[in-house]
C-alpha cells in the first residue's frame, strides 16, 4: 500500500508487537537481578515513544504531512535510543533467551564492536540520516511500507549504537571522560542543524509530499516543509543539549563529580 494514499487507520502492527516481546524480555531478564526503578523506567519509556512513532495516529499522519513525519524520525532517533541505553538493557535481554540465541548475539556485537565505538558511530548515524533525507529515497519510503520500515529500524539501531558508545552500556564501555562526551554530543547536533537549514531555505518542496492534493490544516507543501525544518532542529537537537549540558557541568565541576549524592551515568 502506498503510504502517500494510506488512510488515518492505524492497528498495532509490527513494531508493536516486537516492543511487546523486548518488555517482556526485560522484565523476564531482571528476575532475580537488583531492582533499579529508574533504569527499568527508562527502558520502558524508549520501548514506549518507539510504540508512540510508529503505532500511533502519528504514524498514519506522516504519510500526510512532512513535519509529523519529522516528529516522528525525532522520536526514533533522539528520543526512544538514549532511554533505552540508559535501561541497560542487553544482560537483562539476552538472560531469558537460549544459549545459541546470546552466543549468535555475542557474534554479531563482536562483529560489529568496530563500528560500535564514538567516532564511527556517530558517522554512521549521520550517514543514515542523511542518506534517507535525500529526496529520492525519501520519496521510495512515502510509496514502499517495507522499505519505510527498514528507514526506522536503521534510524533506532545506528542512534542506539551512537548513544551506548558515548554513555557505555554493557557489553560496549566508553572510555571518554566528561569532556569528550560533551564534544560528542554537540557534534551530533550538527548532521541534523545542516538538514534543517536545508529545509527551512528551500525555495521549492523538496518530497512527493507535493503531490498530495488535500493536506491536514490546509497547509501548503512549502510551509509543511518548514514546519518539519523547526522540528528537526528544535526538538531534533533537545536530548543532544541536554546530555551536552550534563556533561558539560560534570567536567567543570570535578569536585562536585565525587559528591555521593550527585546522580551519574554509570560507565
Amino acid at each position: 500500500m502506498s503510504a502517500l494514499s494510506s488512510t488515518a487507520d492505524w492497528p498495532l502492527g509490527v513494531p508493536f508487537a516486537v516492543c511487546v516481546v523486548l518488555a517482556v524480555l526485560y522484565a523476564l531478564g531482571g528476575r532475580g537481578r537488583r531492582r533499579d526503578p529508574l533504569r527499568a523506567a527508562s527502558f520502558y519509556g524508549g520501548i514506549a515513544f518507539v510504540v508512540i512513532a510508529l503505532d500511533t495516529p502519528i504514524d498514519a499522519y506522516a504519510d500526510k504531512l512532512f513535519w509529523v513525519h519529522m516528529t516522528q524520525h525525532v522520536l526514533l532517533i533522539t528520543a526512544a535510543p538514549p532511554l533505552l541505553v540508559l535501561g541497560r538493557p542487553w544482560p537483562r535481554l539476552w538472560q531469558p533467551l537460549p544459549a545459541r540465541v546470546t552466543r549468535a548475539a555475542a557474534r554479531v556485537f563482536a562483529a560489529g564492536e568496530p563500528l560500535a565505538r564514538p567516532l564511527p558511530a556517530l558517522l554512521l548515524a549521520s550517514a543514515v540520516l542523511g542518506f534517507w533525507h535525500v529526496p529520492a529515497m525519501y520519496d521510495v519510503t512515502l510509496r514502499s511500507e517495507t522499505i519505510h520500515q527498514v528507514e526506522h529500524l536503521s534510524f533506532v539501531i545506528t542512534s542506539i549504537m551512537f548513544w551506548a558508545a558515548v554513555l557505555g552500556a554493557p557489553p560496549l564501555r566508553a572510555r571518554l571522560d566528561d569532556a569528550h562526551r560533551c564534544f560528542y554530543f554537540v557534534l551530533a547536533m550538527v548532521p541534523g542543524w545542516i538538514l534543517a537549514i536545508v529545509l527551512a531555505f528551500a525555495r521549492t518542496p523538496l518530497y512527493d509530499y507535493r503531490k498530495l492534493a488535500h493536506r491536514p490544516g490546509g497547509i501548503s507543501a512549502l510551509a509543511d516543509q518548514q514546519l518539519g525544518a523547526g522540528v528537526m532542529w528544535v526538538p531534533g537537537s533537545l536530548a543532544y543539549t541536554v546530555a551536552a549540558c550534563w556533561f558539560l557541568y560534570l567536567w567543570l565541576d570535578p569536585a562536585g563529580a565525587r559528591r555521593p549524592d550527585r546522580p551519574a551515568v554509570q560507565h
